[in-house]
């Protein structure tokens, strides 16, 4: 009864990512009722955002490793919008030696608008910010590449960081890279190639 009063989706699956039980806010991204979820793999439900996060996890859980794994993930919300976050998979059982299931729990980030998939807007400024972030650059580094004051950088990384929730610049980084604002399997870090008002 408890697992269906949480307001966080939450599922527990087997050790290969099927659904065992969901609760009702975990349906609720579905679009559907948690019976519905039995069965299902949790993978295809929420796609991750890169294989080898997954590929490190299953090889880690083969060999019994107890740790807590995150995968950043997105999906089709009932609505039609394409929605990010992250899976939060916890190895649960009664004993060390039993197979352990997953404790599965969704965290929503952010969402992209149903019609046109655009990535979500940032200035061009902030885009190029999070860009050198991304490759390892200081502050101060950005400043100057950017033509702004150390505390101009440091004003655009807090209102993204309020914006997207973001805890810290790791943060902060792997959310632009989950929204679409950094362009993936590039190097050096580079804005997607849209652009448009904030």
């Amino acid at each position: 009864m408890l697992f269906d009063r949480v307001s966080v989706p939450v599922a527990v699956c087997d050790v290969y990512g099927a659904v065992q039980v969901a609760n009702p806010a975990m349906a609720a991204e579905c679009g559907t009722t948690p019976g519905r979820l039995r069965g299902r793999d949790v993978l295809e439900l929420f796609r991750p955002q890169e294989a080898t996060q997954v590929e490190r996890i299953a090889e880690a859980l083969r060999l019994r490793h107890r740790s807590r794994y995150q995968v950043s993930v997105r999906w089709q919300a009932p609505g039609g919008a394409q929605r990010y976050g992250e899976l939060t998979a916890d190895p649960v059982s009664d004993t060390v030696e039993d197979t352990p299931a997953l404790l599965v729990m969704l965290r929503v980030l952010a969402e992209r608008e149903a019609h046109g998939q655009r990535p979500l807007r940032v200035a061009p400024i902030e885009a190029r910010i999070l860009a050198l972030l991304a490759s390892g650059t200081t502050t101060a580094q950005a400043a100057r590449e950017t033509d702004l004051t150390v505390d101009g950088v440091n004003y655009h990384l807090r209102r993204l960081s309020s914006r997207w929730n973001a805890a810290n610049r790791t943060e902060l980084v792997a959310r632009a890279y989950a929204l679409g604002v950094l362009a993936p399997g590039v190097w050096p870090p580079t804005p997607t190639s849209w652009d448009g008002p904030e």
